[in-house]
């Protein structure tokens, strides 16, 4: 059984059937996680792979469905909950708000990681104005901040979630002028979103059309 991340977490998990193999994957490469799929399939076991989060978002399952498509090895995915939704719960906030901002956008930065596609870089996605969720970004908070001040203005709201939803959950509330120094001071530098918008403190809007009185039933 394949699992992703501490083998700590992994092994307190309650169901695992008796004789089950944990295998954490956290210093294996792509090919090594493969040939471990590969060998259970073969030998008729069931395998589990394990991610944090939601893998529909940056967990790298694309890459690693092509494989077993090539290997001919059948699957299917089950959702999770991704970090910016656990995020959100932890802030006690809708991300999207009547007649405040309506649109989400997740992404990264590249610095250290694959490179964005044209047309995807921070600067450009800024000048949207809409919710902002960072993934990957914690240690980069000084250049994120730097990029989006030309677009939101130093008094847009920010919070930065680490490890969200789990028992060391930590939350940092401010503004764009001041969650960088938070972020520092705090020492978060991964498993963190960082979340910047009009939404996140959003108290002077329209009730929703979805429960409306004069809404058509």
């Amino acid at each position: 059984m394949p699992v992703r991340g501490q083998p700590g977490a992994a092994g307190t998990a309650g169901g695992l059937p008796a004789g089950a193999r944990l295998v954490d994957t956290a210093n294996l490469d792509l090919d090594q996680i493969i040939a471990e799929i590969v060998r259970a399939h073969r030998e008729g076991q069931d395998v589990a792979r394990l991610h944090s989060g939601d893998p529909s978002v940056f967990s790298a399952m694309a890459e690693q469905m092509r494989r077993l498509d090539a290997a001919d090895i059948p699957y299917e995915v089950v959702p999770g909950v991704p970090a910016f939704a656990a995020a959100a719960a932890a802030l006690k906030r809708e991300l999207t708000v009547p007649t405040v901002g309506q649109t989400v956008i997740l992404t990264r930065v590249a610095r250290q990681a694959t490179p964005m596609p044209p047309g995807e870089e921070l600067a450009v996605l800024g000048k949207s104005g809409a919710l902002l969720v960072l993934h990957l970004a914690a240690r980069y908070v000084d250049s994120v901040v730097e990029e989006l001040l030309p677009h939101y203005g130093p008094d847009c709201p920010a919070a930065v979630v680490a490890m969200a939803s789990r028992p060391d959950e930590l939350v940092l509330r401010g503004t764009l002028g001041d969650i960088a120094v938070q972020v520092k001071a705090a020492g978060v530098l991964r498993t963190a979103v960082i979340i910047v918008g009009r939404t996140l403190a959003a108290t002077e809007f329209r009730d929703s059309h979805l429960y409306s009185t004069t809404r058509s039933r």
